[in-house]
């Protein structure tokens, strides 16, 4: 079966032909080294393979993979003799490049020859081969023209991975396959699988069923169970078909926390009593593993040996991050086991709980690779890879320490942001060798890799948010500095653009789609709204109403005016169909519209909108809590006052407000009401009670408003009282809980 990428041909016209020759030289990742020549290499149906016996499986390969993008079946031989159109696979051991995975690759008008010292440089120049070949186009028949050049190449990082998330939501084996195919188009070469968390255990381990029994199930929010595993048997194929491709494939298996799946199955392992359920809330649980408990090594260390067989990797990851330590403190072991051992802190404790896991896999071995929480208290023995994810410093601290380190910050490289927040041109910019390190130190950086995490992300929407910025990551893995350029690359992704769509990639946005201002005029008394699309390709959509669609919406050719309470609806559209994220702007025209306002407690510099005159600018906050509209307060009651132009006929308050429990933001507990007509006496006209469930996991918006009998008012005071800290059910247990406004409005 070929597994790479469905091919839509019925959806992708082929009447177009490629740019001249010498500007079709657009590989991604950029070689770092390329001659053009004069003239073409004519691939056709005359053209045949050449290669050794012992290269018959990356023949195959290059014949299958012209087959997905040529549609032709080409001859395979041993011999070039008499042959005059020839691809000419060869194994050179003479060959100088620095790495395993270089490659030269000559194409001239008589032949195409592609050497390397070895199967993967062989491999890794055979993807380069296959963007140089135009797509098929109405000419095709005659054959297909690829450039003449000389490129010499290899790579600047042995890692260059992906590390997916498959447990918030799970990914089919087809679709694991064809993402693999993506890698090695791409010149990746590791696929970190992500198989264990808080809210699913996705891996079959045979000693102990309930894993997924009872681990890969969780209830969500409307009652439906959601789940999905990889049998023993799917891992071995899928670890195979990796294999086929030149790509290592890393298992990533929590510990000690992001484990609550595995409690939920074997709560005996943890700090307290069950019984657990397997995690609904997105984010940080704090049960964890119990390490005063020498069964729970026992526990880990059979997964781990039922881990090694499936996975050949000399790699295992541990993960070792975001482990809240409450449960530790309180527990009598684990505090006898400090003791015991002399461990000053629940830090130390967690570093004498990784280093028996280390010494575990390294007596079978293998090496851990942990995220950069791994390296507080003691951190890991010599050997444990660090995986730096909250910024540098991690890399940084790993490597002058003496430990290898993988370059992986948040900032840059997790692709699971959407491209409002994290920008193609940002993820360009990313140099995996942190400037603080010396040359010696240098050395111990592995590489880097993008991480898709699936919280927001079901597999229909992957290919969306991780294209086109896994290419820019591509350039960042394997280009060396000198020869990157982001305007250059842009360029070349513009002929991707056409190779993605032909693969039936459904890519996404290079960055946020639209920018807008919104400005207030007081003669007319409307809102103005002026849209400007970001990226080129891209046309804009609006619709004022409650939804968008391509079919029912207005294309956007100058600013829209807004005179009454009303939400404008925009998107962009990009071949005919609508991509990113919606703007939903809400507009209120109340009675308290650029009034007078004051605070008692400032909010948190992180979210203050536009100061606190925009409780009472006319605009309500989108869905999305960062875009510039709400106020935030931390752990802390809501005391405001707005003073109205005059004194109004006003039967009706109230303020708006925001939930997000996985972001730790929660409704007001209840917001009471008071009205003035001199500021000085102030009457309650009511309390608005929170009627939102408050462990509904979804985004949710209300308004809290009291009606009442109709009076003169001046003055508005309004006491929204906070819940304080996060309840004790939730992940944050205890933390200071955020309380989000946005309006303060008067009827």
């Amino acid at each position: 079966m070929q597994h790479f990428l469905i091919v839509l041909f019925i959806l992708i016209p082929l009447f177009y032909s490629e740019a001249p020759a010498k500007e079709s030289i657009n590989v991604v990742p950029e070689p770092n080294s390329i001659v053009t020549g004069d003239g073409y290499f004519l691939l056709s149906r005359a053209t045949t393979i050449v290669r050794a016996k012992d290269l018959q499986k990356l023949g195959e390969y290059l014949n299958e993979q012209l087959g997905i993008f040529t549609h032709l079946q080409l001859s395979e031989m041993t011999s070039a003799d008499g042959i005059k159109s020839v691809i000419l696979l060869e194994l050179d051991k003479s060959l100088t490049e620095p790495t395993s995975e270089a490659y030269e690759l000559e194409v001239t008008p008589a032949k195409t020859v592609l050497k390397a010292k070895t199967e993967a440089g062989l491999f890794t120049g055979i993807q380069t081969l296959l963007q140089l070949i135009p797509l098929p186009n109405s000419s095709s028949d005659g054959g297909f023209n690829i450039p003449a050049c000389t490129i010499k190449d290899y790579p600047r990082f042995g890692w260059r991975g992906l590390n997916l998330d498959c447990v918030r939501h799970f990914m089919t084996k087809d679709f694991i396959k064809r993402y693999i195919d993506l890698l090695a188009y791409y010149k990746f070469n590791v696929f970190h699988w992500h198989l264990t968390d808080d809210q699913g255990w996705r891996i079959q381990i045979k000693k102990y069923p309930r894993l997924t029994e009872i681990g890969a199930w969780r209830k969500e929010a409307d009652g439906k169970m959601y789940d999905g595993f990889y049998t023993q048997e799917d891992i071995k194929e899928i670890v195979a078909y990796a294999k086929s491709r030149f790509i290592t494939v890393v298992p990533e298996i929590e510990m000690p926390g992001h484990c609550e799946a595995s409690l939920a199955s074997y709560p005996e392992n943890a700090c307290v009593p069950g019984p657990f359920e397997v995690g609904i809330q997105w984010g940080v649980y704090k049960d964890i593993y119990n390490p005063a408990k020498e069964s729970t090594y026992t526990f880990l260390e059979n997964i781990l040996t039922e881990v090694m067989d499936l996975f050949p990797s000399h790699y295992i990851h541990i993960g070792g991050d975001e482990v809240p330590k409450i449960e530790w403190k309180e527990n009598e072991a684990c505090q006898a086991l400090m003791k015991e051992k002399g461990l000053k802190s629940e830090e130390e404790l967690q570093s004498y709980f990784i280093r028996r896991i280390q010494k575990f896999l390294e007596s079978k071995g293998r090496q851990i690779i942990g995220w950069d929480e791994i390296l507080e208290g003691d951190g890991p023995d010599s050997g444990g890879v660090v995986e730096s994810w909250r910024g540098i410093d991690g890399a940084i601290q790993a490597a002058t320490s003496g430990h290898y380190t993988i370059l992986a910050p948040g900032g840059y490289t997790y692709l699971s942001q959407d491209a409002d927040g994290l920008s193609l041109d940002t993820v360009y910019s990313f140099d995996p060798v942190p400037p603080e390190l010396t040359p010696d130190e240098q050395k111990y950086v592995l590489g880097t890799e993008a991480s898709m995490w699936s919280e927001r992300a079901p597999q229909e929407t992957v290919d969306s948010k991780m294209f086109p910025r896994l290419l820019a990551i591509a350039e960042d893995a394997w280009t060396n500095p000198a020869e990157k350029n982001y305007d250059n690359f842009h360029e070349r992704l513009q002929s991707q653009y056409r190779r993605l769509a032909y693969l039936g990639v459904d890519y996404g946005l290079e960055r946020k789609a639209i920018s807008y201002r919104t400005t207030f005029n007081k003669e007319k008394k409307e809102f103005i709204i002026d849209l400007t699309p970001t990226q080129a390709g891209i046309t804009l959509r609006y619709e004022i109403g409650d939804t968008l669609t391509l079919a029912g919406s207005h294309p956007y050719v100058k600013p829209v005016p807004i005179s009454s309470t009303a939400t404008f609806i925009a998107q962009a559209e990009m071949n005919g169909r609508l991509v990113g994220n919606p703007i939903y702007l809400s507009f209120i025209t109340d009675k308290a519209l650029n009034a007078d306002v004051s605070v008692e407690e400032a909010c948190s510099p992180e979210y203050s909108a536009g100061g606190v005159k925009s409780l009472v600018d006319g605009i309500r906050g989108t869905a999305n809590f960062r875009d510039g509209l709400w106020l935030g307060y931390k752990g802390t009651d809501i005391h405001a006052t707005v003073e109205l132009q005059k004194a109004q006929n006003i039967s009706e308050v109230g303020a708006g407000f925001y939930q997000s429990i996985s972001s730790y933001i929660f409704m007001p507990t209840s917001v009471e009401f008071f009205v003035s007509k001199d500021g000085k006496d102030f009457e309650s006209v009511g309390v608005a009670k929170n009627n939102v469930p408050e462990k509904d996991p979804e985004t949710l918006m209300a308004d809290f408003k009291v009606k009442f009998r109709a009076r003169d008012v001046r003055y508005v005071k309004m006491v929204a009282k906070s819940i304080g800290v996060c309840p004790p059910w939730h992940i944050g247990a205890g933390a200071k809980a955020w309380l989000f406004i946005d309006e303060i409005f008067a009827n």
